[in-house]
């Protein structure tokens, strides 16, 4: 066992309280976007700016200072879908992004989610540079969706890079996981 190894790390770290900033953020968001008028359109994409922001910090700083922990593992997934999940969902519910879209993600979204919780007892499959993009997209489609004044075009373009991205990701993410699933059965003679 290394030092690194026998070293416990408070759940209460930077990384998590940041994890965890992000999921109270998500009422505030909502809120907000609901309220009528320009201004309060731009507090939400403020709300949901600096929730998008501690996504990519809170990981940053839990893999940079060794700050990883078994609540992060669950939590920061949680907050990831339920700030976009929100988005998508208060976006359909305005009529500015159709249901489908949102069906087709939030889909994608909980089904590896679960397929990840039900891995966990083999193996965690890490996150993979086409999942980094899908989220890059997704956050950056719901920005221009958010945004007063985007032509419509530019939205659905954005909307639609992201939704292939998603799907793409998710089939490669359900081959992995069953490649892994074969290994873990195989390694246990089965």
């Amino acid at each position: 066992m290394t030092r690194d190894e026998r070293r416990v790390v408070s759940p209460w770290n930077i990384a998590n309280v940041l994890t965890v900033l992000r999921l109270a953020l998500v009422p505030f968001f909502v809120f907000c976007l609901f309220l009528p008028g320009t201004g309060w359109r731009l507090a939400a994409l403020a709300v949901f700016g600096v929730a998008s922001i501690t996504d990519h910090l809170d990981g940053e700083l839990a893999r940079r200072y060794g700050l990883i922990t078994d609540f992060g593992k669950i939590a920061d997934p949680i907050a990831d879908k339920a700030l976009t999940g929100a988005a998508l969902v208060c976006l359909s519910i305005l009529d500015e992004l159709p249901w489908w879209v949102t069906i087709v993600i939030l889909g994608r979204e909980l089904g590896i989610t679960l397929l990840r919780f039900i891995l966990l007892r083999h193996a965690v499959i890490p996150a993979s540079y086409g999942g980094k993009v899908k989220t890059v997209l997704q956050i950056a489609a719901i920005v221009l969706y958010i945004l007063p004044g985007v032509p419509w075009p530019l939205r659905w373009a954005a909307m639609g890079a992201a939704l292939i991205v998603t799907v793409a990701t998710g089939v490669d993410y359900l081959v992995r996981a069953v490649k892994l699933r074969q290994v873990a059965r195989r390694a246990r003679g089965e």
